[in-house]
Parts: structure tokens; sequence; C-alpha cells
């Protein structure tokens, strides 16, 4: 017998009432069904990733050390020790102890807005960006700012200038195969950003997964390798070079803040595994990343380019795309602003079995619902081909 259970009359925090559930992964559950062509999402391609060396680190650890890998234990040493020989192969001027290790970018962006930004301060972000750091800044009351973004170079720089004008709390950029346009801010403008940050004094948030997605394998330096005061904060991950799942990446911050960055981390789970820790550096220390990334990066060039071959073919004279170099996202704006993406997904999953992100679902300021976000990393090149025709018929309806 079913018993009725009345629902207390809870008292929900500002904040959490004003949180809104990724729409990317509310999209997975019908993207994921048998038969659809999934171009949502922001995932790589689970038969690329290194499932068996990873397991072979796994149990190199557990044999080497035991249950002690299985403890609570404080951040790996040697692991913040890669992070920042990595960061100064980048270019920047960083010690291990201005590593930090997280549980990945949105950890860490969730600490910094924490420590910067109070409801009703103003923050400032890219014009479109990852829904996650919407979370992080109009989730949490920030009056945010967006600065429009160019096709081509990312930023507009006069447009972040004349919003760090308003004294904003802190700043948050996407500098290498923004999510979700794509698109990548060129060096000149990088060193120009970090000049601003100066300027102003605004903490300049660097969120940096796909950096190392570049299809050439050619990274730009990052913001952080033009910071000469210490107003750029860098988030780097694991998640997108090597695995999503193992949650694991670092911030490089100030020493001056150690206290307050950690003690903003033990609030929310204390630390991050001991044992994904261990075996991330056995594998990064028998030196696997390389070799992962060039057959990652070979694969998504492959299909990126089979992408932008079916929107020349399917879209010329209907639409404007990115051309991305690296990343997982081609963004697509419709010349017909009448078009409503949000209205005709669940038209194009039934009925084309074609699944895609509104791109109204990235902009800070709403509307923009003629545009979409499509993703080429976890689809072999015949489906994305077969995937942007359906897609074609769908937007033609």
């Amino acid at each position: 017998m079913l018993t009725t259970i009345e629902i207390p009359d809870y008292q929900i925090s500002a904040e959490a009432s004003g949180l809104q559930r990724s729409v990317m992964r509310e999209l997975l559950k019908k993207a994921g069904a048998a038969g659809v062509i999934s171009l949502a999402g922001g995932l790589p391609d689970s038969r690329l990733l290194p499932a068996v060396d990873y397991a072979d680190c796994l149990s190199a650890v557990l044999k080497r050390e035991g249950g002690a890998a299985l403890q609570y234990r404080p951040m790996y040493e040697p692991l913040r020790a890669w992070a920042a020989d990595y960061m100064r192969a980048r270019g920047v001027d960083c010690t291990a102890e201005q590593v930090f290790i997280t549980n990945g970018n949105q950890q860490g962006l969730s600490i910094l807005s924490r420590l910067f930004v109070e409801p009703g301060q103003p923050a400032v972000t890219e014009a479109f960006t990852f829904t996650g750091v919407g979370q992080v800044t109009i989730g949490r009351g920030a009056r945010t700012i967006g600065v429009p973004v160019d096709y081509q170079t990312g930023v507009d720089l006069d447009g972040l200038e004349a919003a760090f004008k308003q004294s904003p709390r802190m700043a948050v950029l996407i500098p290498s195969y923004q999510n979700p346009l794509g698109v990548t801010i060129p060096a000149e403008n990088r060193r120009a950003i970090a000049a601003l940050a100066a300027r102003y004094h605004v903490p300049l948030v660097e969120d940096d997964p796909y950096s190392a997605l570049a299809f050439d394998g050619q990274m730009l330096p990052p913001i952080k390798a033009y910071d000469e005061s210490g107003w750029v904060f860098y988030l780097g991950s694991f998640s997108k070079m090597l695995a999503p799942g193992l949650r694991l990446g670092w911030m490089v911050a100030p020493t001056a803040l150690a206290n307050r960055v950690i003690t903003l981390r033990e609030s929310f789970d204390l630390e991050s595994s001991a044992l994904t820790q261990r075996a991330v550096f056995e594998y990064l220390d028998r030196g696997l990343l390389p070799n992962h990334l060039a057959r990652l990066n070979a694969t998504n060039a492959e299909r990126c380019a089979a992408m932008l071959g079916a929107l020349d073919e399917h879209f010329t004279g209907l639409a404007t795309w990115t051309r991305p170099t690296g990343g997982l996202f081609v963004w697509l704006e419709m010349d017909d602003h009448d078009i409503d993406a949000f209205s005709v997904l669940p038209r194009a999953i039934d009925e084309q079995g074609v699944a895609f992100v509104p791109g109204g679902a990235f902009s800070v300021t709403g509307g923009h619902k003629h545009t979409i976000r499509l993703n080429f990393s976890a689809v072999e090149p015949d489906a994305i081909r077969e995937g942007i025709a359906r897609l074609k018929t769908v937007l033609s309806a």
C-alpha cells in the first residue's frame, strides 16, 4: 500500500533557488536513445579513453602503497610538482606551492567565486559561456556583465575594458577553443587581457580545460604567462586531456591566498581522492600522456573536418559557423533569427534522430535562440555527416 507523504515547507536558500540545472545534462538523457546521433554534450569518444593504461596505473599504485592509497590524504606533492613543471613549460612562472589540486575546473570556479564574489556584486564573463560559469556567477546572485565575443578572436578587448571599468569582483574567460563557440584568443590579445586585469585590479579566472586539445599539438601561452602582478588565476583540468571521469584538476594561485583557498576547498569535500591523484601521476610519470593526446587530437581533427565539410554542403547560404582548430565544439548561427532552436530540439530528436544544444542556453543575457552548439568529438565522421544532414532537414521544415 502506498502512503502519501506530505512534503515539508522547506526554506530554500537564495543561492540554491537561483541555481539552474545544466541543460546539457538534461539533454544527455534523450540524446542517448537508440538511433539518435548526438551532436550535443561535450564528451570525448569513450573508445579513445586510456582505460587499459589507467587500470595498470591504478594497480601499480595499490600494489606499491596498499591501503594507504585509500585513506584520506592531502594534496599529492609529486602531482603538484608535475603541474608546476607543466605550467613553466607553457611560460608561467610557477612553483609547486602555487598549485592547488581540485576536483576539476568546476570546483576551481566555485572556490574562486566564493573567494571573491558576494551576491549582488558585478562579475564579468563572455556573452556566451559554459553553463558552469553561469552557475558560479549568475547562480550565486552576481550581477553578471556579458562581454561580446568575436567569432575569430574571442572576447572583445574594448568590451572587456568597459566591463572592467565597472569594478567587477571577478572575471572568467575560457581562452582556448571556448565552450560553446570553439574560438581561441590570439597571443597578443592574451597579453592585453593580463594587462587589463592588472590595470583595473580584477581577479581574472582563466578557465583552460581545452588548450591541450589543439589539433596540431601546438598550445598558445596561457593568459597567466603574461601575468606580472598576480591578478590571473589559472584553472587546468585532466578531464579533457585525459578522462572526464577522473574529476581532477589544478589551480594556480598566489601562495598568499593558500590558506583561504585550502579552507574553502575543505568546506566542499576536504580533498581530492588520494588514489586518483596517485594513479594520474603514475600515468603522467610513465610518459603516456603525449601519445594519448596525439591520438585523441588526430581523431578529433578528422571529425571536426567532417563536420565543417557537412556544414559547407548543407548550410551554405543559411548560416554562419566557427572553424575551430582544436577543442570539441562548432558554433552555428542561423541567418533566420526567427528560428527557435529550443522549440526545434524535441522534434529533431523524435522525428530526425539528431540532438544538439540550443545556443541560447549559453547566453548570459538570454535570447539568441537561432544559435546551436555542435559537438564533433563523440561521433564518427559518417555519423557526423548524417547528423548534419538530418539537422538541415529539421531546420528547413
